[in-house]
C-alpha cells in the first residue's frame, strides 16, 4: 500500500476559475434575477477539501491577471491553499468562469473557457517547483487536453517519478480544447501507466479507451504500473482494484440538491484519508461520504464539509 509522507504537502495542478450560481436555489437561469460566487475549478475544488480536511496542498495554475485573477487568489488565501505558484498571465487569456445551477434534474452548467489561462502553464512553471518539499502529486485530467499545460504535466510527472513521489490523477475529461479523439485516447493511456493512483468515473475510463469498454481498461491498468484504480459508477457505487484484490462500495443516500461537486469532494475526501492511515476501505468510503455532503449544498468549494462534520455524517449514518 502507498505511504504518504504527512508532514508534506500535496502538489496539486489543474485549473482553478469563478463558479456563478443563481439564486435562490433551486432558479433556472433563464429566470435568475440574483447570484453569488464561489471559487471553482476542479482542481481548486479539491485543494479546498483537502485543506477543509487538515490536509495541506499547493495549487499549480495560471489566471488571468485582472480582477478576476485577484478574486481567485483572495478565495485560496481564505481557504489556506498555497499560490506560490499560481501565475498571473495576459488578461488576453481567460479565467474560466462557470455559470451553474443548483438544481438536481436537467441541471444546467453553462462553461466559459475560450483562451484559457490554465492552459498556459508551462514548463517554466514546473521548472520553479522543488518536488522534494511535497510527498504526492495530483493531477488533474483537464491540463492534458492541450499544449503547453501538457507538456507541463508530463514535465511534473516525470520529476515526480524520478524521486519516487507518488502520482494521483482525477481523469477529469471534458471535451473541449483536445484536438481528436485519438490525441485524447493516446495521451490518456500514455499518463495512466506513470500513475500510482488513478480516479475516474466510467464515461472517463470508456473515453480513455476510445470505447465502450472502460472497465477492461482499468482491469488491465492494474496490473501495470498502478497501485489503486477507483472506477466510479454514479449512483451504482464504484469498484476499486489493487495489486491483490477488486472490491465493490457503495454510496451515501442523501437528498442532493445538485449533481456538481461530488468528485473534487471525493478527491479530498480520498486523499486526505489516505494521508491521515486509513485503511484503503475507509478512505474510500470517506471519500463517498464527502461527496455525498457537497451534492446536498450550494457551490463546491463552499460545500466541502470540515474534518468534524464529515466524521459525524459517517457516524449518523452508521447509526441508522
Amino acid at each position: 500500500m502507498l505511504k504518504f509522507d504527512s508532514s508534506k504537502k500535496v502538489l496539486v495542478i489543474g485549473r482553478a476559475g469563478m463558479d456563478i450560481y443563481p439564486e435562490p436555489p433551486g432558479t433556472k437561469i433563464d429566470d435568475v434575477q440574483n447570484f453569488s460566487t464561489h471559487l471553482g475549478g476542479s482542481a481548486a475544488n479539491t485543494c479546498v477539501a483537502l485543506s477543509k480536511l487538515n490536509v495541506a496542498s499547493d495549487l499549480v495554475t495560471c489566471v488571468s491577471d485582472d480582477a478576476i485573477g485577484n478574486y481567485i487568489f483572495n478565495k485560496l488565501n481564505d481557504f489556506n491553499v498555497g499560490n506560490k505558484f499560481c501565475r498571473k498571465i495576459d488578461k488576453k487569456f481567460q479565467t474560466q468562469i462557470a455559470m451553474v445551477e443548483t438544481i438536481l434534474e436537467n441541471n444546467q452548467t453553462i462553461l466559459y473557457r475560450n483562451n484559457s489561462c490554465d492552459l498556459q502553464l508551462d514548463r517554466s512553471d514546473i521548472d520553479r517547483i522543488n518536488f522534494q518539499d511535497y510527498s504526492s502529486v495530483f493531477l488533474s485530467g483537464v491540463a492534458l487536453s492541450s499544449n503547453p499545460s501538457r507538456d507541463a504535466v508530463f514535465l511534473a510527472v516525470k520529476k515526480a517519478s524520478a524521486l519516487q513521489i507518488p502520482l494521483i490523477i482525477d481523469l477529469d475529461y471534458r471535451p473541449y480544447n483536445w484536438e481528436s479523439d485519438e490525441i485524447k485516447s493516446e495521451v490518456y493511456k500514455k499518463i495512466m501507466n506513470e500513475m500510482d493512483i488513478i480516479i475516474g468515473n466510467d464515461l472517463e475510463f470508456d473515453i480513455a479507451d476510445n470505447s465502450n469498454e472502460g472497465l477492461k481498461l482499468a482491469q488491465t491498468l492494474i496490473h501495470k504500473k498502478p497501485s489503486i484504480v477507483i472506477y466510479k459508477m454514479g449512483e451504482k457505487g464504484s469498484k476499486v482494484y489493487t495489486k491483490e484484490a477488486e472490491q465493490d462500495f457503495g454510496i451515501y443516500n442523501v437528498q442532493a440538491i445538485k449533481p456538481t461537486g461530488a468528485g473534487d469532494a471525493f478527491n479530498g475526501g480520498f486523499l486526505s484519508s489516505m494521508y491521515q492511515g486509513f485503511s484503503l476501505e475507509d478512505s474510500v468510503k470517506r471519500g463517498s461520504a464527502n461527496a455525498a455532503i457537497v451534492v446536498t449544498k450550494v457551490g463546491c468549494s463552499s460545500a466541502m464539509p470540515n474534518l468534524e462534520e464529515l466524521n459525524q455524517f459517517i457516524k449518523n449514518k452508521e447509526e441508522m
